[in-house]
């Protein structure tokens, strides 16, 4: 987000009528939501449902609370979601088109200054991503004082807006916090950003300064367990912390750390231990951990094994630990060799199946998935596998779509010239994505006369 932008956001909040005395103890929150994608907006503190409300014939919602702890919310529209500040005496407005759900985003009423300014950072900040990685290949000095700048020009925002508007100290402090973690993240990642644009073997010599917020990290913070900016920081800041442990007391050589990821995740384990004593962070870092090492690196059955029994050993009352053992016994049964699991779907008339069933009938297939709420990735996904049918067609290419009402999803089909016998949904991702182990939509799964090649195939990447 360019300056220009940034000082017509401030002139708007300084223009703004916010100084309104907030009285009730009510809070009401409602809004209008163009191409819904579901009947329902929920609203959640941290993991906590705290009411919902079905969108009405023209689209609107409206729920009201008797009263609300003050802090962050998020509300969630099936598949998306975003966050959300309340008060008592808020009465906040919400309007957005699920097309360009984040972008089309706009908060009106009381309470709409603060909640208008996280937004604001949140898409100012998704925006700066590709610039903040330009500067990596910057020194180590002249990194951090990009990072600074950018941090204090924030900063001075939230600075001009609460002297402009009566924001609550706690209003602020989360503001705050949200730029002040977001930054510190970025310091976290760039010795590996910059080894990275340079080509080099080893990170760069940071001077005794670089980490200085480090001092005042607290990795406790329960009142901000569920916050997007500490909690990216603290799951790259552990990273951060493994790495830099190994290369100083274990294998030592970035290849030997990068490619031991029983090791390393172990050590995380190991380090989130030590240093974090709130329950609810330790559950999600501890998860986060092991979600990471489950569906992504691939292990063999023995490693994993002891990982699983490492992370028991860590966090043995962890409240994620049935969905962990739900992923850890997909990746069991997700092994080479072993036939494809009994999940239902349905096909075009409705009728149940399962995915074992349609891979025997078929010598050589290819499961790949798709939803019909990703719209650029269906498009993507389609546009791929046409390629791949060309360039590998002793495959048969099999489309299971994700949670998409059966009327759009027919339709979907007929619009896009999909063969119909070799297309089929499920109503109910969650176990299709335990079970098979589906991190991200570019997944495959390779199978021969039933049984599994290759679990965990990339579309893009593994023919």
């Amino acid at each position: 987000m360019n300056k220009p932008l940034l000082y017509v956001f401030i002139l708007a909040f300084v223009t703004s009528c916010g100084t309104e005395i907030k009285k009730s103890p009510n809070v009401f929150f409602a809004g209008e939501i163009l191409n819904p994608t579901s009947e329902y907006v929920v609203l959640y503190k941290d993991e906590v449902v705290i009411d919902s409300a079905k969108l009405t014939d023209d689209n609107r919602f409206s729920i009201q609370l008797k009263s609300a702890a003050e802090g962050l919310y998020h509300f969630d529209h099936q598949p998306e979601l975003q966050y959300v500040y309340l008060e008592q005496g808020d009465s906040l407005m919400i309007r957005l088109n699920t097309e360009d759900f984040d972008e089309s985003l706009i908060f009106s009423g009381r309470g709409k200054e603060i909640n208008n300014f996280l937004l604001e950072l949140f898409l100012s900040t998704e925006e700066e991503i590709p610039t903040i990685y330009s500067y990596s290949h910057l020194d180590p000095s002249a990194f951090a004082h990009k990072i600074d700048s950018l941090r204090q020009l924030r900063t001075t925002i939230l600075d001009v807006l609460s002297k402009e508007v009566k924001l609550s100290d706690n209003a602020v402090t989360m503001a705050q916090t949200s730029i002040d973690y977001n930054y510190y993240t970025y310091k976290e990642k760039y010795p590996f950003w910059n080894r990275r644009v340079s080509g080099s073997n080893s990170i760069p010599k940071l001077d005794k300064d670089f980490y200085s917020y480090r001092k005042n990290v607290d990795y406790n913070l329960d009142e901000l367990a569920y916050h997007r900016y500490y909690y990216n920081f603290l799951k790259t800041h552990f990273d951060n912390l493994a790495y830099m442990g190994c290369a100083d007391n274990c294998q030592g050589q970035h290849f030997e750390i990068v490619e031991d990821k029983l090791h390393f995740n172990q050590h995380k384990l190991k380090l989130i231990d030590s240093l974090v004593t709130s329950k609810s962070i330790r559950d999600n870092l501890f998860r986060s951990v092991a979600l990471y090492y489950l569906i992504n690196v691939h292990d063999t059955e023995e490693n994993i094994k002891e990982f699983i029994s490492d992370f028991h050993k860590y966090s043995s009352n962890n409240k994620h630990i049935s969905e962990i053992e739900a992923i850890y016994e997909g990746v069991k049964n997700m092994q080479p060799n072993k036939k494809l699991p009994q999940v239902l779907v349905y096909d075009n008339g409705e009728n149940k199946i399962s995915l074992r069933e349609i891979a025997e009938k078929e010598e050589n297939a290819v499961f790949y998935f798709w939803s019909g709420t990703q719209k650029q990735h269906f498009k993507n996904i389609i546009k791929r596998v046409n390629e791949l049918e060309k360039l590998n067609p002793q495959y048969t290419f099999i489309g299971i779509n994700c949670n998409t009402e059966m009327m759009r999803w027919q339709s979907m089909l007929i619009t896009n010239n999909l063969d119909l016998d070799y297309q089929f949904r499920t109503d109910d991702f969650e176990n299709l994505k335990y079970t098979l182990v589906i991190g991200g939509l570019n997944k495959g799964i390779i199978t021969k006369n039933g049984l599994i090649v290759d679990a965990y195939a990339d579309l893009y990447r593994s023919f």
